[in-house]
């Protein structure tokens, strides 16, 4: 009650704003760790990752939205086992409607959902809206490349506020084709492009570093060519973990390897948005560890912004999960 009375302004502004996703409940921070309750359009969204919720507990979540937000179709998915895969069953009615593709708005921008697909995270992020609005009051007339782009909701939202060129890369061809379906389903003026690559070959490329083809004398896997180019605006949501025969993702250790090639395709005087999901890193500790690399590769941050995200994802000790910085380079 209390989660959902603290939410009432938001929901009102997300009405105005023809917004029919957000979170209900965010369990970390409101007294239930490990659960989660979000809005997608129709359906109540239910997820736990810690423990399996009880039948009477799920019954009791139901009714509770059911009274407090009518008309919403319940899915729970319980995600406490190892990765974060989704296991429990559903009827097979109920199971029908989960998998049914459906469309969620977020600032008028239409995006596509489903409650159960073959990955595990729903198609589009909410934590991520405040930084999705953000990019676009950057994004008209500019160039904007979208790294570790998913299903490439921050390009299509910078194409619909009137970018000049977008171009987003993501090694998942599943999560790039959920990416066209939502340009599909907005009016955009240009062709947004979508390319499947490896995060490093693509930005080192971009950045002007170039990506041998050969390294210790071993022949790495084929990547598209692609020319130096600078941006105006980068978006870099690297995930916390990911190894491949080009390099490592390690967001705790190693920022700086997804951080330098990111800032060298950034043109000089533009945006690079970086973000960072892992809980357990300090804010301040990260933009300080930021600001030595820029000043490294000779490229220092000129101003640095917090995005905070919205009301729906309340932080206890003012270090969310996810940090995301808008740095003017």
């Amino acid at each position: 009650m209390s989660a959902l009375s603290a939410r009432r302004a938001l929901i009102e502004r997300s009405a105005a704003e023809r917004t029919t996703a957000y979170r209900l409940f965010h369990g970390s921070a409101e007294g239930c760790g490990g659960l989660t309750i979000d809005r997608y359009g129709d359906v109540l969204l239910i997820q736990t990752f810690h423990r399996t919720l009880e039948d009477d507990e799920l019954a009791e979540i139901v009714a509770f939205y059911a009274a407090a937000q009518p008309g919403l179709l319940p899915i729970y998915n319980d995600r406490s086992s190892a990765n974060s895969r989704v296991t429990n069953t559903l009827p097979a009615e109920t199971m029908q409607l989960a998998e049914q593709p459906r469309m969620v708005s977020e600032c008028g921008i239409n995006y596509r959902f489903r409650a159960r697909h073959a990955g595990q995270d729903p198609w589009l992020f909410l934590d991520l809206r405040a930084a999705r609005k953000r990019v676009m009051q950057d994004a008209k007339d500019k160039s904007v490349l979208n790294l570790f782009a998913y299903t490439c909701g921050v390009g299509i939202a910078a194409a619909v506020a009137g970018a000049r060129e977008v171009i987003n890369i993501d090694f998942s061809e599943s999560a790039l084709a959920v990416g066209k379906e939502n340009a599909g389903l907005n009016r955009i003026p240009i062709s947004v492009r979508f390319i499947r690559s490896d995060f490093f070959p693509a930005a080192r490329q971009y950045a002007g570093l170039g990506q041998s083809q050969i390294v210790r004398r071993k022949k790495l896997p084929d990547f598209p060519k692609l020319v130096a180019q600078k941006f105006d605006v980068v978006f870099l949501d690297p995930p916390r973990h990911a190894k491949s025969a080009f390099g490592v993702v390690d967001l705790v250790n190693d920022y700086a390897a997804v951080f330098k090639p990111a800032l060298l395709a950034t043109s000089e005087g533009g945006t690079l948005y970086c973000c960072n999901n892992v809980g357990q890193v300090d804010r301040l500790a990260w933009l300080d560890q930021l600001e030595r690399s820029a000043r490294k590769a000779g490229r220092p941050i000129r101003e640095a912004e917090w995005i905070e995200p919205e009301e729906d994802f309340p932080s206890y000790d003012g270090n969310p999960p996810l940090k995301v910085l808008r740095l003017s380079v």
